[in-house]
C-alpha cells in the first residue's frame, strides 16, 4: 500500500516503468542472496560471505555452504549403543551438491566434476572460524588473505620463491588398486611382484617407490560427502566415503558393520564380542579389576583390530588405542576406522618392528608374533588374548593353546586370569613382568637375551629381534615404574627407556614445552585461525616433538597422531609415558593412511630440514593425500619456508592465509578428477 500510494503522482506509464524496475532490483536482491556462491562476487556483502577489515588476518576465508537435506536411516537399522547429542543430529544430513573450481589436472581420460558436498558448520562456531569448501576465484583477495588457484599470482608467487608448481596429474596405480584409495608406499605393484617370498607377510609392508617420487592427486570417490561428526561418526558413516561392503558379507554373522541405504552402520560387534563391545570391555573390567580403564591404563595397541570398535568404545572410558591391520583381503577395516574417527593405522608384524618405541603401551588386545608385542608393551602391562584356542577343545585348538602356553612362559609373562563370559567366549590375561630377575632364572635361553644396546636404537625399517629385549633399567631405578594415573601422567615425563632419554630430555624442559604449547594454542590457534574447531576430529602432528601441541587439545573432542620424524630426537616414548599416541616416520615418504584421513594437519618447524632430502612438491602431495577436503593444514615455520609451501598449496586452489609472518593457515577445497578406471570395484 505504501509503495502505491507513493507512485500514485506519476502517470500509468511512468508508474509502470518504475514498478518494473523496482522488481528487477529486488528479484536481483534475491538472487545474489541465495546464491550457492556468493564469494564470486566480490561486491555482494552478506553475514557469511563479506571481506571483513583487515585487523582479522583470516576474514573473508568462505562463503557459506549450501543448505542440507536431512537423511535418516531406515528402521530397521540398528541403534546406536550410545545416545547421539543434539548437534550430531542437527549436522547429521545429507549435503547438497557444489562444483566448486578444482586444481588443473591432466590426464589421458578424466572427470573432473566435483559433486562433493561442502563441509559442515559447527553450531559454535567462532566469527574469525569458517570452513571452506572450495577454492577462491582468483581475484578475491584480502589483507593476510591469499587466493586459491594457479593463476598468475600463485606462479609469480612460486617464482620469487625459487619453486616450480608442477601441472598437477591423476596419480597412476597399479591393477587391482583403487585409484582413490592409493597408498604409495604399500601400493607399489611393481615392488610387490618382485618379492622372492610372501611368506612372512613381505607384500604387506612397506615398499615406497624410489625418485621420482609421487607428485601426483588421489581423486575422491564419487559421490564423497563431508564425514558425519563425532559421536555419530563412531556408529555410522557414508557409505560412498569408503565404498567397500566385502566386510559387510565376510563378517555378516560377527555383527562388525551392516549396510543400510547410505550408510555403513556399525553395531559394535566383533570376532569375540558378538554380544557387543561394550559387555566385552566390561567384561574384562571385572575378570581384572586391575586394569581400571582410564586412570591405570591409559595406552592400548589392538592388533588386528577389525573396524577398532574395541578401541572406539575404550574412548567413552579414557583410554586412547592404537588400532593396527594390514591392508588386505579384509577390505578397509582400517579406513572405516578412521572415518569413525577412530585412532588407527595400517601396520603388519611380518618381517619389521613395528613403528613404536619399546615398552610403550599399557596393554596389548589380541595378535601376534609375542616377541615383537613383547617388545612394545609396558613391563607390568598386560596382554589379553581372546581367540578360539582359549575355549575350544579341537585338536587344533588345543595345539594352538599349548604353543601358546609354552611361549609365554619363557617370555616370563605371568597368567592372571583365564575366564569365560555368558556366551561361552574365552578370554586369557597375561602380564609382563616389572623385574629382569625371571629372564636370567630360566632353564633354557630361549630364546635368547639380546645384547644389551646404549643410545637410540629406532625401529624404523628395522628388522624383528629373534631375541628377547630386556626393558631397560635407568639409574636412577624409575626404569620399571608405572606411569602415575591419567590425566596426572599428562604432566609427567616418567621415562622408561634408557638412561640417554632420560637424561637428555628434563622434566624442566617437558614442562616449558607444555606451558609454550598451551599458550601459543589458546591465543593463536583457538582465536586467530580459520579452522573450524567443532568439525575437527582427525588430527596429525607431523613433528611433535615432546607432544605439547597434543596435550593442549586434550580436552577437545579430538585425538592426535604424534608423528616423531626418525632421524629427529627420540622423544616419542615420552609422549606415551604422557598417555599420548604416535608413530615413528619419514615425511620424504607416504604414511601408513587411507587418502582423506585428517581433518587437521599440523606441521612445525620441520619443512626446511626436510626439503634438503626430498622435494616440496612430493610433500605438498603427501598432505593433500591425507587431509580431507574443506579441512585445514597449519604450518609453523620461517617467512621463507611459508613463502616457498604457499604458492604450491595455491596450485592445489587451497584458501591460504599467513598469519603473524609465522604461521600458514591453508584449506583444501572440494574437487574430484577421476581417471577413466578409478571408479572399478
Amino acid at each position: 500500500m505504501a509503495i502505491t500510494s507513493a507512485l500514485s503522482f506519476l502517470s500509468d506509464r511512468k508508474r509502470r516503468i518504475v514498478v518494473s524496475v523496482f522488481l528487477f532490483l529486488l528479484l536481483s536482491s534475491l538472487f545474489l542472496l541465495f546464491s550457492p556462491a556468493p564469494a564470486v562476487l566480490p561486491f555482494f556483502s552478506s553475514p557469511s560471505s563479506h571481506l571483513s577489515s583487515s585487523s582479522s588476518p583470516i576474514a573473508g576465508f568462505a562463503a557459506a555452504p549450501p543448505p542440507l537435506t536431512p537423511v535418516s536411516v531406515p528402521a530397521n537399522a540398528s541403534p546406536p549403543e550410545t545416545p547421539l547429542d543434539s548437534s550430531s543430529r542437527s549436522n547429521g544430513g545429507a549435503s547438497a551438491s557444489a562444483s566448486p573450481p578444482h586444481p588443473v589436472v591432466t590426464s589421458p581420460t578424466r572427470d573432473v566434476s566435483a559433486h562433493a558436498s561442502q563441509p559442515d558448520r559447527g553450531r559454535s562456531t567462532p566469527p574469525a572460524a569458517v570452513e571452506v569448501g572450495g577454492s577462491a576465484d582468483a581475484n578475491e583477495t584480502s589483507t593476510g588473505v591469499s587466493a586459491g588457484g594457479d593463476g598468475a599470482g600463485a606462479a609469480a608467487a612460486a617464482a620469487a620463491a625459487g619453486v616450480a608448481v608442477p601441472s598437477w596429474e591423476v596419480c597412476e596405480v597399479g591393477t587391482g588398486v583403487v585409484a582413490a584409495d592409493y597408498i604409495p608406499c604399500l601400493d607399489n605393484v611393481k615392488a610387490v611382484k618382485a618379492l622372492k617370498s610372501l611368506r612372512h607377510m613381505e607384500h604387506r609392508e612397506r615398499h615406497c617407490p624410489t625418485a621420482p617420487r609421487p607428485r601426483c592427486l588421489v581423486p575422491l570417490p564419487p559421490g564423497y560427502r563431508s564425514p558425519l561428526p563425532w559421536p555419530r561418526s563412531r556408529d555410522m558413516i557414508w557409505y560412498n566415503n569408503v565404498p567397500h561392503p566385502k566386510l559387510v558379507e565376510y563378517k555378516k554373522d560377527q555383527n562388525w558393520v551392516r549396510k543400510f541405504g547410505n550408510y555403513f552402520v556399525f553395531p559394535g560387534g566383533g570376532t569375540q564380542f558378538k554380544a557387543g563391545v561394550t559387555k566385552y570391555i566390561r567384561f574384562i573390567q571385572q575378570i581384572m579389576p586391575n586394569i581400571q580403564w582410564g586412570t591405570h591404563t591409559r595406552t592400548v595397541l589392538d592388533v588386528g583390530c577389525g573396524v577398532a570398535s574395541f578401541g572406539g568404545y575404550l574412548l567413552d572410558r579414557n583410554v586412547i588405542t592404537m588400532s593396527v591391520a594390514p591392508k588386505d583381503e579384509h577390505e578397509a577395516q582400517i579406513q572405516f576406522a578412521l572415518e569413525r574417527g577412530i585412532p588407527a593405522l595400517l601396520a603388519v608384524i611380518g618381517t619389521q618392528k613395528l613403528p613404536f618405541p619399546d615398552n610403550s603401551f599399557d596393554v596389548i588386545h589380541c595378535g601376534k608374533p609375542l616377541l615383537e608385542l613383547n617388545r612394545v608393551l609396558r613391563p607390568g602391562g598386560y596382554y589379553i588374548w581372546s581367540a578360539t584356542p582359549v575355549y575350544r577343545r579341537a585338536k587344533r585348538d588345543e595345539d594352538d593353546w599349548n604353543v601358546m602356553v609354552t611361549l609365554t612362559k619363557s617370555i616370563c609373562w605371568r597368567t592372571v586370569v583365564k575366564s569365560k563370559d555368558v556366551n561361552r567366549i574365552g578370554v586369557v590375561i597375561y602380564q609382563k613382568p616389572t623385574s629382569n630377575s625371571c629372564y636370567f632364572e630360566r632353564k633354557k635361553n630361549e630364546p635368547p637375551l639380546c645384547p644389551s644396546m646404549k643410545g637410540s636404537h629406532s625401529p624404523w625399517y628395522a628388522p624383528l629381534d629373534s631375541c628377547l629385549l630386556l626393558p631397560a633399567v635407568s639409574s636412577s631405578g624409575e626404569g620399571n615404574s608405572w606411569p602415575i594415573s591419567w590425566p596426572e601422567r599428562l604432566n609427567i615425563k616418567y621415562s622408561t627407556t634408557s638412561d640417554n632419554v632420560s637424561t637428555q630430555f628434563s622434566q624442566k624442559k617437558i614442562d616449558s614445552d607444555t606451558k609454550h604449547w598451551k599458550d601459543l594454542v589458546s591465543e593463536v590457534y583457538f582465536n586467530e585461525f580459520a579452522v573450524n574447531w567443532s568439525t575437527i576430529r582427525n588430527v596429525m602432528d607431523m613433528n611433535a616433538g615432546f607432544g605439547g601441541f597434543a596435550a593442549s587439545l586434550i580436552h577437545k573432542p579430538l585425538w592426535v597422531m604424534n608423528v616423531v620424524p626418525f632421524d629427529h630426537p627420540e622423544t616419542l616414548p615420552i609422549i606415551f609415558n604422557r598417555g599420548l599416541i604416535g608413530v615413528y616416520h619419514d615425511w620424504c615418504e607416504s604414511f601408513n593412511t587411507y587418502p582423506r584421513t585428517y581433518d587437521l594437519v599440523h606441521m612445525s618447524y620441520l619443512l626446511q630440514g626436510l626439503t634438503n632430502r626430498c622435494d616440496i612438491i612430493e610433500i605438498a602431495a603427501e598432505i593433500d593425500r591425507i587431509l580431507r577436503p574443506g579441512k585445514w593444514f597449519v604450518l609453523q615455520d620461517t617467512e621463507q619456508v611459508i613463502r616457498k609451501m604457499d604458492p604450491v598449496l595455491r596450485s592445489l586452489h587451497y584458501r591460504t592465509a599467513i598469519v603473524k609472518q609465522q604461521f600458514l593457515v591453508a584449506t583444501k577445497g572440494f574437487w574430484r578428477p577421476y581417471s577413466a578406471g578409478s571408479e572399478s570395484r
